[in-house]
């Protein structure tokens, strides 16, 4: 028997071939606990990737970073109009490690544009450092993506965009807004 807090648990420990386990999360508020949960189901969602995929990329942006500098380098072998939709795809890879930056408080472009002269320099897989916004090797960092999340990823922003350009109408707040300017009720 032991406690946690005012509760008593019961541990069985040293099982020889386990199929289950139990989590016990505590936290200050219900709020707290939701988000440990999600953070453990999220862990194990991830693990049951990797282990069905039988396949990790290495993460922290990386993989985006490579994407890009790979399709701007295809690119140049492209003639009219399908140039001009690999250069925007090769960009829009670049929401990843740019949100990353972002979302660490960093100057977005500055350290974007160090990150990928570094890759095209070294040529070397390199993400961003959330910390600094520095280059950064994924793998010696233990930092890794699924691979079934970027094949998804890959096959579904195509689709995505596809399906924007054939929105020929907003609707927005219960009206109609055409693209003459109006607004029809």
């Amino acid at each position: 028997m032991t406690s946690a807090g005012d509760d008593k648990f019961t541990f069985i420990e040293g099982v020889k071939n386990p199929h289950s386990c139990t989590v016990l999360i505590q936290g200050s508020t219900d709020h707290a606990i939701a988000q440990m949960k999600d953070a453990i189901k999220d862990g194990l969602r991830a693990t049951q990737n990797c282990v069905e995929d039988e396949a990790i990329v290495p993460g922290a942006g990386a993989f985006e970073i490579a994407a890009h500098v790979h399709l701007e380098q295809f690119k140049r072998t492209v003639e009219g109009k399908p140039r001009l939709g690999v250069e925007i795809f090769a960009k829009a890879l670049l929401v990843v490690p740019k949100t990353l930056l972002e979302n660490s408080g960093l100057d977005v472009q500055d350290k974007l544009l160090r990150v990928l002269a570094d890759r095209e320099n070294k040529h070397r897989v390199v993400g961003v450092s959330v910390a600094s916004g520095d280059p950064i090797d994924p793998a010696i960092e233990g930092i890794y993506d699924n691979f079934l999340v970027k094949k998804q990823m890959l096959g579904l922003a195509p689709v995505l965009a596809e399906q924007l350009l054939l929105v020929d109408e907003v609707i927005r707040a219960g009206k109609s807004m055409k693209s003459d300017g109006g607004m029809q009720g």
